[in-house]
């Protein structure tokens, strides 16, 4: 039997602008964790990752001075690119100075910005994963659709050799997915066809996502905020229309509302999510 290459291994320190969210980061993280790609234990938010030459697992923990980043991966040529996604995963780019002088003398939400200038959506290391999720989570609540997405990691996911904690497989590849059978699924089939479809299709942005059957505005939306889009609004999101509703806001307006935050809206919605479920400190391990 041939002995499996070991790992190459990477610790290294994450720096980041200060008032980093980190608690809000980290809890927003744990109730969408899907078991079998991610997992939270102890405030660390760990997942595999789909790399250029071979899958990895990135480990996060937040601090008020970094964030302690641990790589585990099947090739060392990966290493810059797990780094770059673990900096996407918890937005270390975003700089909490600019967004207070945009966002904090707002009537509506200038309070919630100055008390907490470093909230932010997490981002994501993978559009297609996010896209898929995002259509998983239609219509049904977050753990419903952690439970479903587990489903389908098991069933087609890659086992990664060597899995750490609940951490035991990669997200399924495009490919893998466009060869799928709806009638296997266990969701609907329109659900199904529309998971296929994003396998199948050449999409790279938040328009070409909504071309596709099965695919609407909140889910273009929604992938767009995840992956880097600082002004991507959700106008008919619950979580926004309650946030607008907790500050004596009419929702039906949020739209109109939302221009006053141009081009800083998708960290108007952390301020929004955040006021309508009051953040909570991550449970000792996550579950679907």
């Amino acid at each position: 039997m041939t002995p499996q290459p070991r790992p190459h291994r990477k610790v290294a320190r994450l720096e980041h602008a200060p008032a980093l969210a980190a608690h809000d980061l980290v809890a927003f993280l744990a109730r969408r964790a899907v078991p079998g790609s991610e997992a939270v234990e102890d405030h660390t938010y760990r997942r595999s990752l789909r790399l250029r030459h071979g899958a990895g697992i990135v480990a996060l923990t937040p601090a008020a001075d970094g964030v302690m980043c641990e790589l585990q991966l099947d090739d060392p040529r990966d290493e810059t690119q797990a780094l770059d996604a673990a900096q996407r995963i918890l937005r270390l780019d975003v700089e909490p100075d600019a967004i207070a002088a945009r966002l904090g003398p707002d009537p509506v939400i200038g309070a919630l910005v100055r008390a907490a200038p470093g909230r932010r959506v997490p981002g994501h290391p993978d559009p297609f994963e996010l896209a898929m999720r995002a259509v998983l989570g239609q219509q049904v609540s977050l753990a419903a659709a952690a439970t479903l997405a587990a489903r389908l990691v098991r069933m087609c996911g890659e086992e990664l050799r060597r899995p750490v904690g609940g951490v035991t497989h990669v997200w399924p590849s495009p490919e893998w997915v466009a060869g799928l059978d709806p009638e296997r699924l266990p969701m609907p089939r329109s659900r199904g066809r529309a998971l296929i479809a994003l396998g199948a299709a050449d999409w790279d942005s938040p328009e070409e996502l909504l071309r596709l059957g099965g695919v609407g505005p909140w889910t273009a939306s929604y992938v767009a905020l995840r992956t880097g889009d600082d002004d991507a609004f959700l106008p008919t999101d619950l979580g926004v229309r309650h946030g607008l509703e907790a500050l004596d806001q009419d929702p039906r307006e949020a739209a109109r509302i939302a221009e006053a935050w141009r081009p800083l809206r998708g960290f108007a919605v952390a301020h929004l999510w955040a006021t309508a479920t009051p953040p909570r400190r991550p449970s000792p391990r996550a579950r679907a």
